[in-house]
């Protein structure tokens, strides 16, 4: 049920996309007592969908027939909504912007799936409408608090699956069921629609079998909404160099002393591993301090943000707390004693925790960590329900706040065949650098995708999404080491590759000075090929860089060796009587005597 093999198969005619749903219906209606879903729709419900898509031509909608589900937080208009709570169950008019996205690229949505109440949990049991169980052994929870979204994934019910994320419910689940979950940078995907759990906080998440499967559903659904007060356009990430190169790319680990892996014998080394396969991709591995990040994620629960869990269902949590299960209404309720000023000493704690580990992303690119230290049985949960909760969210709470973007990707496998999964993350925005590398760590696995289809080997490689980024060829001062160079440094600029021009060039040294400059000229006949230096500059930054260049030099396309075009420095041919010709030197470096 892999989105891009469901596409390949409608273009190619062999299935239809009546057929799909029909499998996909019996495959829910076999598994009914594994708790998955809360509401499927019914054939009725479903025409309207199948209708539309009738008329359209597959290959202009980008998700055509692909079956979805959606968290019951989440409202698709029609069906009710509950956030697993019976009593609270209303029925929308109008879907979730995020919904609404989907339907209009083509996807169908099955139903609505289970959750840990009001989305408090990490674990996937805190529903009256039955234990969503793991998708690899009943015995075991399913992670919250997304956890029917994560199993129907994984079973193959459905291509993907949407969820939420305030405190890890979108990562656990996808940890625990072999699966790759995106919690999007905070605000990205709009969560007008969504039945807030901290409103400030909450993220709308994705499940699919891979990644390429997921960025296709993000590329849809991260569209700005104005009408949200908490969404946010994309944009140039503000922290870190700009993009994330395939190669030579540095990660953050925690400190040996600093991972928990709370009594598990197998985790410890299969995050071993994966740090090793991460190296082998090209990743520099550096250990950080990893306290300010775990005291953050203290403050979720410990702090006043529970406070928000309570204002979100405040006057039905007054009028019926018996309608709520006794584990979340005592952790919702808890949200009743915090104070303005307890609200503010934490903020002002959090701006500490957050400039501290803003210096993080000066050292690595990304920070490499378990999804959770453990997987828990069922009966374990139950004895104790908080501890666990807790212990599984060591490695996920601190990342809204500290407004961060993050990828759970499927690691391994424990000797007993329970799954193991890892997290990428970095800083706000950097969502399309790390899917690619999410990618190629998910395939060095050689795992199977869900509970057992094909590997994703079969599948494209996700190619590097360069949105934020402007590459710029330079080929004087602004090379490495060399007097301009630190006006990209400055701007955060991230050197890709040392390489060099078609031979239809020729290279002269300008008059004037210091800093001595060249000029580099296109030219129809006895051209050369000339070393330069290709740069990422972010985006955000390209404008404020092509600003400072002075006459006759300015920015236009240069073709490398490779035959694609940059923007890169050219020089008006006129300025060049007078100037030096040095092309048969092939190299500024060359000619200045510095290399």
């Amino acid at each position: 049920m892999t989105i891009a093999r469901l596409l390949a198969d409608y273009h190619a005619g062999r299935h239809t996309v009546r057929q799909v749903i029909a499998e996909a219906l019996d495959a829910i209606r076999a598994t009914e007592a594994l708790a998955i879903w809360i509401t499927v729709l019914n054939d009725e419900q479903l025409a309207p969908y199948l209708d539309r898509l009738e008329g359209c031509d597959p290959a202009q909608l980008p998700l055509y027939g692909i079956p979805f589900a959606i968290k019951d937080n989440i409202d698709l208009a029609g069906v009710p909504t509950t956030a697993a709570c019976p009593a609270y169950r209303t029925v929308p008019r109008h879907s979730a912007f995020v919904v609404q996205q989907l339907i209009a690229a083509g996807a169908v949505p099955l139903g609505k799936t289970n959750l840990d109440q009001f989305a408090t949990g990490l674990v996937g049991v805190r529903s009256p409408y039955g234990v969503c169980r793991n998708a690899f052994n009943p015995d075991y929870v399913a992670g919250g608090s997304s956890s029917g979204s994560a199993v129907a994934v994984a079973l193959g019910q459905v291509g993907f699956a949407l969820g939420t994320d305030t405190a890890g419910s979108g990562r656990v689940p996808a940890a625990f069921n072999n699966l790759i979950g995106v919690k999007p940078t905070r605000g990205l995907l709009s969560s007008r629609g969504v039945v807030p759990a901290c409103r400030s906080l909450d993220s709308v998440s994705i499940f699919a079998l891979d990644s390429g499967d997921a960025a296709r559903v993000l590329d849809v659904v991260a569209a700005y909404d104005a009408d949200d007060p908490y969404a946010r356009p994309d944009q140039a990430p503000t922290l870190g160099l700009a993009g994330l190169p395939v190669t030579r790319f540095r990660f953050g680990v925690p400190a040996a002393e600093q991972l928990a892996f709370f009594g598990d014998p197998d985790y410890p080394a299969l995050f071993q591993q994966t740090v090793v396969r991460l190296e082998t991709l090209g990743g520099e591995c550096v250990e950080i301090d990893f306290a300010p990040f775990i005291e953050t994620a203290q403050l979720l629960y410990q702090g006043p943000w529970v406070a928000e869990r309570y204002v979100a269902i405040r006057d039905f949590i007054e009028a019926q707390p018996e309608a709520l299960r006794d584990v979340t209404r005592e952790i919702i309720t808890g949200g009743r004693t915090w104070l303005a000023v307890d609200a503010f000493t934490a903020q002002y704690r959090l701006q500490t925790l957050r400039r501290q580990t803003e210096a993080v992303w000066d050292q690595v690119d990304l920070i490499l960590t378990p999804t959770t230290g453990t997987l828990p049985t069922i009966a374990a949960v139950e004895a104790q329900p908080l501890k666990i909760n807790s212990d599984l969210g060591y490695y996920t709470n601190f990342m809204n706040l500290l407004d961060l973007c993050a990828i759970a990707v499927p690691a391994g496998f424990r000797p007993d065949g329970l799954p193991f999964g890892v997290t990428l993350f970095a800083p706000a925005f950097r969502d399309r650098d790390v899917l690619p590398l999410a990618d190629r760590l998910h395939r060095t696995g050689g795992m199977a995708l869900g509970t057992g289809i094909a590997s994703p080997t079969d599948a494209p490689p996700l190619n590097v999404d360069n949105r934020h980024t402007v590459a710029v060829a330079v080929c004087g001062a602004h090379m490495s080491g060399l007097p301009l160079n630190h006006q990209l440094t400055q701007r955060r600029a991230r050197l890709l590759c040392t390489t060099r021009t078609t031979p239809e060039y020729r290279l002269y040294a300008l008059p004037g000075g210091p800093p001595h400059r060249p000029g580099l000229v296109r030219v129809a006949t006895d051209g050369a090929a000339v070393d330069v230096e290709v740069w990422a500059v972010p985006a955000d930054q390209f404008g404020s860089f092509v600003a400072n260049i002075p006459a006759p030099l300015g920015i236009g396309r240069v073709r490398l060796a490779d035959g694609s075009d940059v923007s890169g420095f050219l020089c008006e041919a006129v300025a060049v009587t007078e100037a030096q010709d040095i092309t048969s030197l092939g190299s500024w470096r060359q000619f200045i005597g510095v290399y």
